[in-house]
């Protein structure tokens, strides 16, 4: 066995209604002042409206910053850093999606009273210092997985993102409420569950970091997840089905942030940076094709994991064939939940195509993790697949 270090979340909280109890779970961390943050989204749904009145029950101060918005640049974070640091808050809630919960952790680092460093200091791996504040995590989504992963991605340029990866980002608190996901429109709902089954998928053939820990949690988030995405994309008021994706997708979050994640991920940042598609439905845009490529190498282990996928459909065969079958049947998970399945139908020009080949490869934190080496050229024949 290969040596392997594992790290996660302290605490993870996996219940119906926990949300109404965040509260009381804030001052269980000896905090006074709370900042949480959110996405404009949330109010305006009104989704904190039975949790705020907890906190002042509890004796608690706490302020809101909702100006959190899809791939959150700089300027939000240091916004909602200075809050913090003005209301000398003692504990930071994430409260949303991915850009909200990542957002949170660097707030809770860059407000600590012993910060002494800036923003540009901290891009990369290992590079951040010192302590950060009290940090509990409550996702909306069952997609990102950001509330078990030591990562937070910021929007730096018109059309660049960099990385934040420290143990530090790691929360106190994972708090996974289904309820809080009953509303979710079909699309997103099935953009963020792709999204999720690509972390268990790509922490599963992680070709640096893979290990029998992020191996167990990959193959269990993938089994939730396939097992109830359709259900939740036609029958969005599914309590079980929801909680098993907010699961599954904590899960894979667990996974990946352990054995990283590699090209899906590298092909899809482009399309966020240049076309602000979200998150989730860039990496379905690209991932029956980055799959189709690697499969070359890979297709052990996704014949390893097809049958998780597919169930009782899957038909015997070679370990070729299996990997064929799940690359058809995530494919069809696209189709099946309406979501445009080419480059094109998201409003992709192909003119762009080799700017977005040329932008992957700056993603070398990420392709390095690929089971396949890709090249600039192999970036652009996958981005034409898709197209």
């Amino acid at each position: 066995m290969q040596p392997f270090s594992f790290a996660t979340t302290a605490q993870i909280l996996c219940e119906f209604g926990s949300a109404l109890r965040l509260a009381d779970l804030c001052r269980e961390r000896g905090a006074r002042r709370v900042l949480l943050i959110t996405d404009p989204g949330i109010t305006r749904l009104g989704m904190l409206d039975d949790i705020l009145p907890g906190f002042a029950g509890a004796g608690l101060t706490v302020a809101i910053y909702d100006r959190v918005q899809a791939d959150p640049p700089e300027s939000v974070v240091l916004e909602a850093v200075e809050l913090a640091r003005t209301l000398g808050v003692e504990l930071v809630v994430g409260f949303g999606g991915g850009s909200s919960m990542d957002v949170a952790k660097l707030v809770a680092l860059l407000a600590h009273p012993e910060c002494r460093q800036e923003m540009a200091e901290i891009y990369g791996v290992g590079n951040a210092r010192g302590r950060r504040l009290s940090l509990v995590q409550v996702p909306t989504t069952a997609g990102t997985g950001s509330e078990v992963t030591p990562i937070a991605i910021v929007t730096t340029g018109a059309t660049s993102k960099m990385g934040v990866v420290s143990p530090l980002l790691l929360p106190d608190l994972a708090l996974l409420d289904a309820d809080l996901t009953l509303g979710l429109p079909a699309a997103v709902t099935a953009a963020t569950g792709i999204d999720a089954m690509v972390h268990a998928i790509e922490a599963y053939t992680s070709r640096l970091k893979k290990n029998p820990l992020s191996d167990l949690l990959a193959r269990e988030a993938l089994r939730l997840l396939a097992g109830n995405l359709d259900a939740v994309v036609h029958d969005g008021k599914n309590r079980e089905a929801r909680q098993a994706m907010l699961l599954g997708a904590c899960l894979a979050g667990q996974a990946f942030a352990n054995a990283p994640v590699a090209a899906v991920h590298a092909l899809a940042y482009p399309l966020g940076g240049h076309f602000h598609i979200p998150h989730g439905l860039s990496n379905a845009l690209v991932l029956p094709h980055v799959l189709g490529f690697n499969a070359e190498v890979a297709a052990p282990l996704y014949a390893e994991l097809a049958p998780l996928v597919l169930g009782h459909k899957l038909k015997p065969g070679s370990e070729a064939c299996l990997a064929e079958q799940l690359i058809v049947e995530l494919a069809d998970f696209s189709q099946r939940s309406g979501l445009p399945t080419r480059l094109r139908d998201a409003g992709v020009p192909e003119a762009m195509l080799p700017t977005l080949a040329s932008d992957a490869m700056l993603q070398q934190r990420l392709l390095v993790n690929n089971p396949r080496e890709v090249s600039e050229h192999d970036a652009l024949a996958i981005y034409q697949a898709a197209y």
